[in-house]
């Protein structure tokens, strides 16, 4: 094995990573490009995206930036165009965009509940319906492609309050298993990453009192995951030899219970 392969294990590959201006998505970008592969970042702040090109660049990798809701069919389609175009056809997926806005259900924060789907689940599902040809392809041509699906551990456990951005985290871990069956045949692996609690901007957009405090409370027992952790996680699971499909990956705070 040569040292370019032990060092640079995604050298030649092509990924995209959305969400990509700051927390997991800013890490995983970079962490990705450190390992060799050619990143397209996507997420909406432009001026964000300039900067983590910028920063790969710096360091001898080769980014792109596109900016692009996600939620928005059309736009996301813009961007799998140029991607082609610029870079060749993604190898490798992070769909990684997603917001959490706990609050009780009697509330009735209806305009968060739409927030959450229609980013978590409708842009989510934007995403996979234009590059998942491109990994299907890229795939039968070098044998391996990757979609790692960013869900939670609220996926699986339940937390008061958060009734929503769970149920929207389960749909993504089980779509995420379905896919895989579907997708592996053609030798695209397909993962669902649960995270525990991880230090990123999704805490500073909780507008609810009570759950505020809680996750205040908890830095208090534990000490929360890193967006770096989640990104050597995700090139974990990329670099793996084209057999093998981690198909969910729950990732804790070593103190976090549930």
């Amino acid at each position: 094995m040569s040292t370019q392969s032990l060092t640079k294990p995604l050298s030649g590959r092509v990924a995209v990573v959305t969400g990509a201006s700051s927390g997991i998505g800013e890490s995983s970008a970079e962490h990705l490009a450190g390992l060799g592969a050619r990143v397209a970042v996507l997420a909406r702040r432009a001026d964000r995206l300039d900067e983590i090109v910028s920063r790969i660049q710096k360091n001898g990798g080769t980014a792109l930036a596109i900016a692009v809701d996600v939620t928005d069919a059309a736009s996301v389609q813009a961007a799998a165009d140029r991607v082609v175009s610029e870079m060749g056809d993604a190898d490798l997926l992070f769909n990684n965009a997603g917001v959490m806005l706990p609050a009780p259900i009697e509330e009735l924060a209806v305009d968060q509940w739409q927030h959450q789907i229609d980013l978590n689940i409708t842009g989510l599902m934007n995403v996979i319906g234009v590059f998942t040809p491109q990994l299907v392809k890229a795939a039968g041509e070098r044998g391996v492609s990757d979609l790692i699906n960013t869900s939670s551990v609220a996926a699986q456990n339940i937390f008061p309050n958060f009734a929503v951005y769970s149920g929207t985290k389960a749909y993504v871990t089980h779509l995420s298993r379905h896919l895989r069956v579907e997708l592996g045949a053609k030798n695209v692996r397909v993962s669902a990453l649960e995270p525990g609690i991880v230090g990123t901007e999704l805490q500073s957009h909780v507008t609810d009192d009570g759950v505020r405090q809680w996750l205040e409370g908890t830095k208090e027992t534990m000490q929360w995951l890193t967006p770096q952790d989640i990104a050597e996680t995700v090139g974990f699971i990329a670099a793996l030899p084209p057999r093998a499909n981690l198909q969910q990956v729950t990732i804790m705070p070593t103190r976090q219970p549930s």
